[in-house]
């Protein structure tokens, strides 16, 4: 919006100082900045007004120290989140590009389906909220519309990388790109001297339905990722400021690949494919920066406010559909390997119980409680649990922060893969 009256300006006018909104960088700060202020001082009074409205989380009572502390705090604070991303994008990113309007629909599209899970769980007093397929059916339906945008839009385009070798020694002496924009299914894969992965090949038994198989898998891919993703963010929102501190981390890791994509140079150096018109997903990220940093000053222990689904669904959502728009979708398991551990958890523990309890007549436990943190919040030993340590609780705060560190490792891996092939 603001993008549009500047750039009219300037070419229109030539006031000083409008041609600035060109610059990629001025507009990613301005979003960061303007998110941040607009999150810390919309928290208070949203907090406010949850807190007349009764809207409060509700708990069952899980063993854990200090858990029931916690009792009355208000939730569906991804409110803050979601108004603090879509305002400064729809202010300074460009509105008329295809990126910005798949994450803008995201944003809104898994805010809403997030808030229906809240309302039922609050105002209807189902602790179970809103029923799992429905969920997934609303993921499903986010993922086939982004999946078959990506795949026939045609100005979703990049410009492959190619590499030029030494004839004696073998060795690379530039990167370049092709000259013509094309579209394709490729995407990056880490650990790959050759390193774009073309879901083509996934299609070559259909023969003359190539297409339409390479589509149908690709859709498929984004379904699943977006799904996963989602959920498992929506499983890491358990202790305070852990799933947002833990996605701001990320943002920040995609915005810097958002960057390099959409940068030729940067582009040419990481021998990684150019996608133009991708620079506006910096924008987007900013927002999404600020919005989850400026909600941790309420959100950091002792939380002032709870996420809820509204939060969690949509922070997922965008992560997943992010890295699938810059083609490092591939990248997720090591980027956002907390919500992978933390699903995996779940899944272990559940699939190990019921083994054990069709083999032993009583089902067993790997660890002591999952998600996984809730396993560090448990003291002492548990009877029939592989996993017994630590053997006193470690302190709420001490396990978000190490959970962010070692989410910064797994950031820092993720942007470091580029280079290690």
């Amino acid at each position: 919006m603001l993008y549009d009256l500047f750039n009219y300006l300037h070419t229109q006018f030539d006031i000083p100082g409008t041609g600035v909104f060109r610059y990629i960088s001025f507009r990613a700060i301005s979003a960061l900045v303007f998110s941040l202020i607009l999150s810390t001082l919309t928290g208070r009074r949203i907090i406010d007004r949850l807190q007349r409205l009764q809207i409060k989380e509700t708990f069952r009572d899980l063993g854990i120290e200090d858990q029931m502390k916690k009792k009355g705090t208000p939730t569906m604070g991804g409110i803050i989140i979601l108004i603090a991303i879509i305002v400064p994008v729809f202010l300074f990113a460009r509105l008329n590009n295809v990126y910005v309007i798949v994450m803008l629909l995201t944003t809104v599209w898994l805010g809403c389906l997030g808030f229906v899970d809240d309302y039922i769980k609050v105002f209807r007093k189902d602790k179970d909220g809103l029923h799992g397929w429905f969920k997934i059916f609303a993921q499903t339906g986010l993922g086939l519309i982004v999946g078959l945008t990506l795949f026939f839009s045609p100005e979703v385009v990049i410009r492959e990388n190619m590499e030029i070798r030494s004839t004696t020694a073998n060795a690379i002496e530039e990167v370049r790109h092709h000259s013509d924009h094309k579209k394709s299914a490729k995407t990056t894969i880490p650990f790959i001297k050759n390193n774009n992965f073309d879901y083509a090949w996934l299609g070559d038994w259909a023969g003359r339905y190539k297409t339409e198989a390479t589509c149908l898998l690709f859709v498929l891919v984004v379904i699943f990722i977006v799904t996963a993703v989602s959920n498992g963010t929506n499983l890491t929102d358990g202790l305070d400021g852990l799933a947002a501190g833990s996605s701001a981390i990320i943002g920040t890791a995609l915005g810097i690949l958002a960057y390099t994509s959409s940068h030729i140079e940067f582009a040419s150096f990481l021998n990684i494919m150019f996608i133009p018109k991708a620079e506006e997903l910096v924008i987007f990220a900013a927002a999404f920066i600020g919005a989850t940093i400026g909600f941790l000053w309420y959100n950091s222990f002792p939380a002032q406010i709870f996420m809820g689904d509204t939060g969690s669904l949509t922070l997922g959502g965008i992560i997943a559909v992010f890295a699938i728009l810059i083609r490092k979708e591939l990248l997720i398991p090591i980027l956002c390997g907390i919500f992978l551990i933390e699903s995996l958890s779940v899944v272990i523990q559940v699939t190990y119980f019921k083994y054990t309890k069709r083999k032993y007549g009583a089902g067993r436990r790997v660890f002591k409680m999952t998600p996984l943190h809730h396993h560090f919040q448990i003291p002492g030993k548990q009877p029939l649990t592989l996993v017994r340590k630590p053997r006193s609780a470690v302190p709420e705060s001490k396990i978000v922060v190490r959970f962010w560190l070692i989410g910064i490792m797994l950031a820092a891996i993720t942007l470091i893969t580029l280079k290690l092939r």
